[in-house]
């Protein structure tokens, strides 16, 4: 697909993901506006780290998924859409669980609507692959049941349901990305591979995590935007579910090993209660089956651990100082 001067939307465009989408999107010669939450002081997020040259088409505009109105204007004039603002930290989700059905629900029941009166020709929504909770079977293809186990993932299922009704009841163009566990450069420190690497270029003999049995499917964030950009390419995506992720599972306790290798580190790892799940919500297990995203979008993913660690490794160190190894943020 060309993107030269297609008119994109990206929402959560200064998030991890969003930003690095959004500048593969530019690369491209697309015309992205980049909707960011709203703040006083005009901050951009990841936004920021888009070279220059790249920024003469993009366009930020605050604003918050939550307000209908303000959602309309967002939308107004662009070709495709990829919806990306959520509310993401699963911890924080036990704590204040109405604001993520404010934000997951409506936020993207508000770009729904937005999208079908502004006849955007394509629209990519973004779920998680939390919504399938511990794996019955694995790898987990999209015909998984939906189990939700924590307040974050139940308000992605009603989000991704909201999206398929609106493919069925209106035709609105809409494919369902499900990326599992991205990571790479910008990622919070909150997440599972930073809050490792973070303590071990501190220096800390100890470092502390939750439970390390939990297996994931790591995909570099690079791989994973290769998917979005693929779906909303191809015309076989439309109405469709497509899980994105690597069909490789790693637990979190070779993960550290793997972080161990990048920096040339070691540590003792000790558990902290307060980042350890309640025992019911806790996902053990998640190995993407991609066979769908390698027929329907010709995706593969191309990055391994090793690599992506390196170049954690390699982010962290120039960025240390906007990184808090010593707070646990929910």
């Amino acid at each position: 697909m060309n993107w030269k001067g297609k008119r994109v939307l990206v929402t959560g465009a200064g998030g991890f993901i969003g930003s690095h989408l959004t500048e593969a999107l530019l690369a491209r010669g697309a015309r992205v506006r980049g909707m960011v939450r709203y703040n006083s002081r005009s901050l951009e997020g990841h936004l920021d780290e888009i070279p220059n040259p790249l920024r003469r088409n993009l366009e930020v505009f605050p604003g918050d998924v939550t307000d209908p109105f303000c959602v309309r204007e967002a939308v107004r004039g662009r070709d495709t859409v990829f919806h990306l603002a959520a509310l993401i930290a699963i911890p924080y989700s036990y704590q204040a669980p109405a604001s993520y059905v404010q934000t997951n629900v409506t936020g993207t029941l508000n770009i729904l609507d937005a999208c079908l009166r502004g006849k955007v020709k394509r629209v990519v929504h973004t779920s998680t692959s939390e919504v399938y909770g511990t794996a019955r079977y694995v790898p987990i293809d999209e015909e998984h049941p939906l189990h939700g186990q924590s307040p974050y993932s139940a308000s992605k299922i009603g989000a991704d349901q909201l999206a398929e009704s609106f493919y069925r009841s209106f035709g609105l163009p809409v494919s369902i990305v499900r990326p599992f566990n991205t990571y790479g450069p910008r990622q919070s420190a909150r997440a599972v591979i930073p809050t490792i690497v973070t303590q071990l270029l501190a220096g800390k003999k100890e470092i502390r995590l939750g439970s390390l049995n939990p297996v994931r499917d790591f995909n570099f964030v690079s791989d994973t935007v290769e998917g979005f950009i693929a779906a909303a390419a191809s015309p076989k995506s439309v109405g469709e579910v497509i899980n994105i992720g690597s069909g490789r599972g790693i637990s979190i306790r070779d993960t550290v090993s793997e972080a161990f290798r990048a920096t040339g580190a070691r540590a003792k790892i000790v558990a902290d209660s307060k980042r350890i799940r309640p025992e019911k919500s806790e996902v053990f297990r998640l190995i993407a089956g991609n066979a769908k995203a390698r027929k329907l979008l010709a995706w593969r993913p191309r990055r391994d651990i090793r690599y992506g660690m390196l170049r954690v490794v390699e982010y962290l160190q120039r960025n240390a100082s906007a990184y808090k190894e010593n707070r646990y943020t929910v």
